[in-house]
Order: structure tokens, then sequence, then C-alpha cells
């Protein structure tokens, strides 16, 4: 996305430039290598294991894990989950894009739309050695909104929005902590 789309991008989502929609992270101290780590997080495919919507997936192009693979994820969502908003409810998929994947360090993913283009919506894994094991951050960014978010938002008041935003931030933020406590159970049982 170029700098002139950015600011369009912000301009018709009623945001400031350069401020993302969304920026949460979580992280956890774990008694296992980098190496190690990394290995069971860039594999997708288990993500159900751990993802509080990702319920696995498969795939489809490219080598597994590297830069370039695509990924179709299939997820479910309860009904309750920001119950008044118009979200995605039930079993849907989406496919991502692998766009960094530095062994023992970075496993970063990019949402993309129906067309098939990376969106402004990236998931990571980012792992740095600590003194006993490693410690294991997991980011979710997302830039300008995607289609996705442009769809729930599009009838709403700058009121619900706001308040959109703020609910999604917070089951966005407690949804990624309980991933890497998920996740520390998956590998320190191994």
């Amino acid at each position: 996305m170029t700098d002139t789309e950015f600011t369009d991008s912000a301009r018709r989502n009623n945001r400031p430039q350069n401020v993302p929609a969304f920026q949460v992270s979580a992280e956890t101290q774990l008694s296992a290598s980098p190496d190690e780590v990394y290995a069971t997080v860039s594999d997708l495919p288990r993500s159900g294991e751990w993802s509080i919507e990702c319920t696995g997936g498969q795939w489809i192009s490219g080598t597994p894990s590297t830069v370039g693979a695509v990924f179709r994820g299939e997820n479910h969502r309860p009904a309750d989950v920001v119950a008044w908003a118009p979200v995605v409810r039930g079993t849907w998929a989406t496919e991502s894009e692998v766009v960094e994947a530095e062994p023992g360090r970075v496993f970063r993913w990019a949402i993309r739309d129906r067309a098939g283009r990376r969106q402004e919506s990236v998931w990571s894994f980012e792992i740095r050695a600590a003194q006993h094991g490693c410690v294991l951050v997991h980011h979710f960014w997302m830039g300008s909104h995607t289609e996705g978010i442009r769809g729930i938002t599009a009838d709403m008041d700058p009121a619900e929005k706001q308040k959109f935003f703020s609910d999604w931030t917070d089951k966005l933020a407690a949804d990624l902590a309980a991933t890497v406590q998920r996740i520390k159970r998956v590998i320190e049982k191994d």
C-alpha cells in the first residue's frame, strides 16, 4: 500500500494517519528453546490446539511455513462474541500468506481478501531467548480496515463504530492472552 493509499484509507476509516485499527499482543515465558517453539507455532495446521477461533486447516500453496506459502484456515466463532455486532458467526474459512519466516525468531502471516491480496491484517509470533528457555510474543496488527471490518461497520454510526473497535480490541486481547497460555501447555507437556 502506498503512502497516499494509506492516508486515503485512514481518512475513509475516520482514523488519524498512521494509527492502526488494532494493535494487540500477549506474551509468555516458555521452558523450551526458540527453535522448538518456532517449529510448533509455524505449523499452522496445528492451530486448533491453541487458537481461540482457528480450528485447523491446510497449506494450499507454496512450501509450508515459508514466505509466500498460503494457508487456508478453518475457523469457528460462537454467537456470544461481541453479540451485538454483525460479525461472522459459526464456521468460516480464511486464506493467509506467510510474509516473514525466520526460524527461532519470527513467524508472521497476513490475511488475504477474497481476491487473494494481502490485507493489513497481520498475525505473528516473535520469539526471543531467555535465561531458562524463551519468551513468546503473539501479535495482531491491522492497519487499514480489511474488507471484513468494512462490511461489519458499514451501517454503524460513529458511536457504534467506536464501541465496536473498543469491544473488538478487548476480545482480541483476551484471545491472544488465552492463545499464548494454550501454546505454553502444548509445548511444555511435550
